[in-house]
């Protein structure tokens, strides 16, 4: 087994919030300067960058998770992650059917632009990245697993946007493969007020929207390999597979 170092959140332009530095090829440069093995490209509510992120990563032996940071009808923001480019194809046209056509306001909410390797903009989301789409967290759940994803609620100690702000409770019947705790606290800390989280894998990353952010909280797996498969075994505790949290 060996360790690799992992920041499964990381938002690139494409997202609203991100900011205009975090192109693919900033993000993938940034992330091996700090020694980081494994990263997730989860940009709100899109897959667009996923695919040029996971080629100039290959160059510098860094694996990718691709997916995105689902908002769902109850606002709470999930990490949904797919293995290959069907079911990632799968996952935009999901998105594409469930978000709402409301009309991005750059000067409000942040361009939303998807970049080519060399910093070109070659197209921009009209729609709000950030609106909710139209289907619930449970129902967002059962899509991912239906298509052997993995499904992850963000930063679920934040104030907006997460499981606990949102609904007041851990569902008791959660089908979550990791829930993630933000940089913002430890997870100790929040345990001690929320100890039914125990019974999940528990994840931290960055939450990165701008480049100096990269790295700043990560996630050690014990595993084989740097692949989608050994991920899923750690985050299940199989095989002598896990997660080292700080």
């Amino acid at each position: 087994m060996k360790t690799f170092r992992a920041d499964l959140h990381l938002h690139s332009v494409l997202s609203p919030c991100g900011d205009l530095e975090m192109s693919p090829g900033n993000i993938v440069e940034e992330a091996y300067r700090k020694g980081i093995d494994i990263i997730g490209i989860t940009d709100h509510n899109t897959t667009r960058h996923a695919a040029l992120v996971t080629r100039l990563a290959e160059k510098k032996g860094i694996f990718v998770m691709t997916g995105a940071e689902i908002n769902t009808i109850e606002e709470i923001h999930c990490l949904v992650f797919f293995e290959n480019t069907d079911t990632l194809t799968l996952l935009q046209e999901y998105i594409d059917d469930n978000l709402p056509d409301i009309h991005n306001i750059p000067k409000i909410f942040g361009h939303q632009v998807e970049v080519d390797e060399y910093e070109n903009i070659i197209y921009e989301e009209k729609r709000l990245l950030a609106s909710a789409i139209r289907k619930s967290i449970t129902e967002l759940e059962k899509f991912v697993h239906l298509n052997r994803g993995l499904f992850i609620p963000s930063h679920i100690d934040r104030l907006k946007n997460s499981i606990y702000s949102q609904l007041g409770l851990l569902p008791e019947n959660l089908n979550a493969d990791a829930l993630e705790v933000s940089r913002a606290t430890t997870i100790e800390k929040f345990a001690q007020v929320h100890p039914e989280i125990r019974k999940y894998t528990l994840t931290r990353s960055s939450d990165a929207h701008q480049l100096c952010d990269i790295g700043k909280e990560t996630t050690t797996f014990l595993i084989e390999k740097a692949d989608f498969n050994e991920i899923r075994m750690a985050l299940a505790g199989k095989g002598g597979r896990r997660l080292i949290t700080a």
